[in-house]
């Protein structure tokens, strides 16, 4: 069975915030689920941020951010082999917010660079 959205987000961190029995078969399997942990938080804490305050460089900088992140992300889907199945539509829905926010930062840096 999948695992919700918040315990999800805490086995991910787990390298940093332990959880008990969570262990990862290599450690590139932990860096990346740390990173995507991490991508989340910037997601969250960040993207307003920048959304409201920020200039066309960092707009453009924070796209390809996001793009990058919706690519890391992915990870959860490609590494999980036969246990892929228990992903449910909350992980689809996060990682496709990636894209999303990637492609809106994307339209927003070209917008202000069209009415200079």
């Amino acid at each position: 069975m999948g695992v919700p959205g918040w315990e999800a987000f805490r086995v991910a961190f787990s390298v940093v915030w332990p959880v008990a029995g969570t262990n990862f078969d290599a450690w590139y399997d932990a860096v990346l689920a740390t990173v995507s942990a991490v991508t989340t938080l910037l997601f969250i804490f960040g993207s307003p941020l920048i959304v409201l305050r920020g200039s066309r460089s960092l707009w453009r900088e924070s796209a390809w951010a996001a793009a990058t992140a919706f690519v890391i992300n992915a990870h959860w889907y490609v590494l999980f082999g036969s246990d892929r199945s228990d992903l449910r539509i909350g992980y689809f829905l996060w990682w496709l917010s990636f894209g999303l926010l990637a492609m809106g930062m994307f339209d927003l840096a070209a917008l202000h660079r069209a009415d200079e």
